[in-house]
């Protein structure tokens, strides 16, 4: 098909355009990034720096070098990790028990399901829920107030609901109880839902700040997040605690870069290996066969 003058104008600004803002968006990663590696002396003579002259991991040794940066990062591994795991469980078993047809109150449970997604209890109830549970200064308490969410629920359901009944009805024939076929046969066929859910999960764990420094006063347990929340506020390193003293510190501007580079890492890293089933896991409930 030939273009006519127009559109091949319009293609070239688009191009143009769009690059522009790449280029925008991008720029922000690339500068921590380059920041982060550059030579701590190199980086005090200059104003700005595109491409260090000498590359250096002085920073993110110091950084690795601070018991309290390692246990955050710790903290964060646990969150991400255990908390992903607890909230896979809740919501794809409770979202398959309500797509069973047969079961029970499933309408009523569903709206107040809803419910929650138009109305939320807010602040201070939370907290004194998770008080009074005795849980204030527990890591349990960040994971169990992000165990699951309505919308999430919704959309797994939508997923359980265009797997068709008659392979459960099958399982069922062969001896197999709901719960068997919901781990024999359904979880098997979810592998889209449970790897975009689970990619979900993990960047809402591993990126938790605001529940942590809500319910947990306890500084060693704070996760990243928080400690580079700190680390970008204070000036100086003291955030990290007691270090060696003798590796001498870099600058905290390189330190807050590398801190920002480790932070991000982690996911990037993740995305890859659930690229393949995330593509699907998007769809989830979109389409019903």
């Amino acid at each position: 098909m030939k273009l006519s003058l127009g559109d091949k104008i319009f293609n070239i600004a688009n191009v143009i355009f769009l690059g522009l803002i790449a280029l925008v968006t991008m720029f922000p990663i690339y500068y921590v990034f380059v920041v982060s590696f550059t030579e701590p002396a190199e980086y005090l003579q200059k104003t700005i720096v595109l491409w260090p002259d000498n590359w250096s991991l002085a920073s993110y040794r110091y950084l690795l070098s601070a018991p309290t940066f390692i246990q955050a990062i710790g903290v964060s591994t646990f969150l991400a990790v255990v908390g992903t795991l607890c909230s896979l469980i809740v919501t794809s078993s409770f979202a398959y028990a309500l797509s069973r047809k047969k079961f029970k109150g499933r309408r009523v449970i569903l709206l107040l399901v809803l419910f929650t997604i138009l109305f939320s209890p807010g602040i201070i109830p939370n907290y004194l829920l998770v008080k009074e549970l005795g849980l204030i200064n527990s890591l349990w308490s960040v994971i169990l107030v992000s165990l699951s969410n309505g919308w999430f629920v919704i959309l797994m359901k939508g997923f359980y609901d265009s797997i068709s009944d008659t392979l459960v009805e099958a399982a069922t024939i062969d001896g197999c109880n709901d719960i068997t076929a919901w781990i024999k046969i359904i979880l098997p066929l979810s592998l889209p839902s449970i790897a975009a859910f689970g990619l979900f999960f993990a960047v809402q764990y591993w990126n938790q700040y605001f529940n942590a420094l809500l319910y947990l006063n306890d500084a060693s347990k704070w996760p990243i997040q928080v400690l580079l929340q700190n680390m970008l506020i204070d000036s100086s390193s003291s955030s990290l605690g007691d270090v060696d003293p003798l590796i001498k510190p870099p600058p905290s501007q390189t330190l807050k870069m590398a801190a920002v580079v480790i932070a991000i890492v982690p996911i990037i890293c993740v995305y890859p290996f659930l690229q393949k089933h995330f593509a699907k896991g998007v769809m989830i409930g979109s389409i019903k066969e």
